[in-house]
């Protein structure tokens, strides 16, 4: 397969305009010209913040998950512990930062495993996967006042069940989990 360069079908920015800038969130109209020459007057585009994610795994091999209300689907789900990669913030920091803040574990060995984007299409932001073996409870959750999460220790099969049953279908927290699997844990499969 020939390797084309990535600025080769690179789009033209006519114009551009800034709509909404806000720490978590900002949006950008933009005028272009595909590379086919056809221009396209308006194309969003949100600006976030990186991300984190991470996939825990306690002293005796279960995973650490984290369950909480997202308002956009209108569910309460199981998911990976994340969060934001604080401006400066190296993204490794930042998730060893919010796996301790979220459900209070921490310590182990550290590797990173996965980066994701959510929506290339729209988003400039990457998710930063990492994957931390042999984590311990260290101290109580320190939630922010706009968290609402429980904390939960499963068995790796259970979780894997969970997946396949849809109990856990956020993309950037299956993606990175599907990954462990295949690369750690294929008996499970």
């Amino acid at each position: 397969m020939e390797k084309e360069n990535d600025k080769e079908r690179a789009w033209d920015v006519l114009e551009s305009e800034y709509l909404w800038k806000r720490p978590w969130l900002t949006v950008r109209r933009e005028r272009v010209r595909l590379a086919n020459g056809c221009e396209v007057p308006e194309f969003y585009i949100l600006e976030y913040p990186d991300w984190i994610n991470v996939t825990a795994i306690t002293e005796d091999g279960d995973m650490v998950l984290i369950r909480q209300y997202r308002h956009g689907s209108g569910r309460t789900d199981f998911e990976l512990c994340a969060g934001v990669i604080e401006e400066g913030e190296e993204p490794l920091k930042a998730a060893q930062r919010e796996l301790l803040e979220e459900t209070g574990f921490g310590g182990g060995e550290w590797s990173f495993l996965c980066k994701l984007s959510p929506n290339p299409s729209t988003q400039t932001n990457y998710t930063h996967c990492f994957l931390a073996k042999g984590v311990k409870k260290l101290k109580e959750q320190e939630l922010d006042g706009g968290e609402d999460i429980t904390v939960h220790v499963l068995p790796q099969k259970e979780v894997l069940e969970m997946i396949k049953n849809e109990r856990i279908i956020q993309a950037l927290m299956v993606g990175p989990l599907w990954k462990y699997f295949v690369l750690y844990r294929p008996d499970l499969l």
